[in-house]
């Protein structure tokens, strides 16, 4: 899908979660103290090395680390922290049943379930939860929205398809994208780069 205008992604700062490889998902995780520094980080990156972005259209997950995040991140560019809107469509992907264990844990609880999705990465889909084909239809739906330039505060999943939806990326690739917290991806002309 060509973007007709920049949009700009950050992933979250980190979480206790991250640190101990839960799979977070829609569970409302809060940031921790690495991941508020980071949120201020990308902030300051941002307004430096790519000050245009100060004119977008802000937008969040409603998921509180997302928030906390876009909350730092504005104010680390001097912005009003609360200047920005949030949306449903942005959550994580969500690991349903799945929410809260470690993948060493899920292997132990069903392996079977975990050696498929390992198969199937792009298709598979937990008990109760989203496939990354679920989520990239979800996201392609959101980008259809966009009225103009934007950043949007989301979660890893979110950025991996959109490598996918915007850059043309082979789904089987997307679950395998490394997606870093304390940066911004710019997604332009039907490419990507780190900011």
């Amino acid at each position: 899908m060509a973007l007709a205008f920049p949009l700009c992604i950050v992933r979250h700062g980190e979480t206790d979660w991250n640190v101990e490889g839960r799979l977070q998902g829609q569970k409302d995780i809060p940031l921790n103290g690495r991941g508020r520094d980071q949120a201020a980080a990308v902030g300051h990156i941002l307004k430096r090395d790519y000050p245009e972005v100060l004119g977008f259209d802000f937008v969040s997950s409603p998921l509180s680390r997302a928030r906390e995040t876009m909350e730092l991140m504005r104010g680390a560019m001097n912005l009003d922290p609360a200047g920005y809107r949030q949306d449903d469509g942005l959550k994580e992907l969500t690991f349903g049943a799945w929410e809260g264990y470690t993948w060493s844990e899920m292997r132990q609880r069903d392996g079977a379930a975990c050696a498929a999705r390992e198969a199937n990465k792009w298709g598979f889909c937990p008990p109760g939860g989203e496939s990354y084909a679920m989520l990239s239809d979800r996201i392609a739906g959101w980008l259809a929205g966009l009225k103009g330039p934007t950043l949007a505060v989301t979660h890893g999943g979110v950025a991996r398809v959109l490598f996918g939806i915007v850059c043309g990326m082979p789904p089987a690739d997307l679950p395998m994208v490394d997606i870093v917290q304390g940066r911004a991806i710019v997604f332009e002309g039907g490419k990507a780069r780190w900011v």
